[in-house]
C-alpha cells in the first residue's frame, strides 16, 4: 500500500519529464522545444509566483477605486445621480428587488474578494511549502478558477443597461470610473490565476 501511495505522488518533474502547454506532449526535461508543435518547454511557468503576486497586488489596488467611485451616472431632467457598487446593492434592497441586489453583491463584491483571498492563500502556502493538504489546495485553485468566470456579470449588466436605457435628453446613463476600475480588477485577477502554476502545489 505504501509503495502504491508513493507511486501516486510521483510527478512528471520527478521523472525528469516536462509537459507541453500547447499539445500536452511529454518530453525529456533536457528538450527545450516540443517535438510535436515546436513550442517552448519548461518544467514550471517562469516566475509564476512573482508574476501572480504582482498581478494580485495590482488587483487589490484597483479594487479600492472600483468600490469608492461611481459605476454609473444617471442624467435625468437636469439632475445627476451617481451610484457606487455598494450603493446599487442598497438601492435595490430598499426598492424590494432582492434578486438583483443579491446578483450584484455576489458578482461585484463577494466573488472578487473571495478570488483575491483564495489566490493569495495559495501563493502563501506554495511559498511556505505547506503541502500537507495538497488535495484541498488543488480544490481551492479549481474553485478560484470557477468563480472567476462569473466576475463579469456586473459589467455586462451595466453595459446592457447603458445600451437599452437611452432616451435622448430625458435620461442618459453613462458608465463611471468605478466600472472601469472593476473591469480592470476582473481582467487582472484572471491573468493572476493564469500565471499561477498549480503544479507547484505538488512539488516536494
Amino acid at each position: 500500500m505504501s509503495t502504491e501511495k508513493e507511486f501516486l505522488m510521483v510527478t512528471a518533474r520527478d521523472l525528469n519529464l516536462s509537459s507541453c502547454h500547447v499539445c500536452s506532449q511529454l518530453s525529456p526535461a533536457t528538450v527545450h522545444l516540443c517535438p510535436r508543435c515546436m513550442s517552448p518547454l519548461h518544467l514550471r511557468k517562469v516566475n509564476s509566483i512573482q508574476r501572480s503576486w504582482a498581478l494580485l497586488i495590482t488587483a487589490v489596488m484597483l479594487y479600492i477605486p472600483a468600490m469608492l467611485y461611481p459605476v454609473t451616472s444617471v442624467y435625468a431632467l437636469g439632475q445627476v445621480e451617481a451610484s457606487t457598487l455598494m450603493g446599487s446593492v442598497i438601492h435595490f434592497l430598499e426598492s424590494g428587488s432582492w434578486p438583483i441586489a443579491i446578483v450584484i453583491f455576489v458578482a461585484s463584491i463577494a466573488v472578487p474578494i473571495l478570488k483575491i483571498i483564495g489566490l493569495g492563500y495559495l501563493l502563501v502556502c506554495v511559498q511556505r511549502k505547506k503541502h500537507e493538504n495538497r488535495l484541498q489546495l488543488t480544490r481551492l485553485y479549481r474553485m478560484v478558477e470557477f468563480v472567476g468566470r462569473w466576475s463579469m456579470i456586473d459589467v455586462f449588466v451595466v453595459a446592457i443597461l447603458v445600451a437599452l436605457v437611452q432616451f435622448g435628453i430625458f435620461i442618459n446613463i453613462i458608465p463611471g470610473i468605478g466600472i472601469m476600475a472593476f473591469t480592470a480588477v476582473v481582467i487582472v485577477t484572471m491573468f493572476a490565476s493564469m500565471q499561477f502554476d498549480p503544479r507547484l502545489i505538488w512539488d516536494s
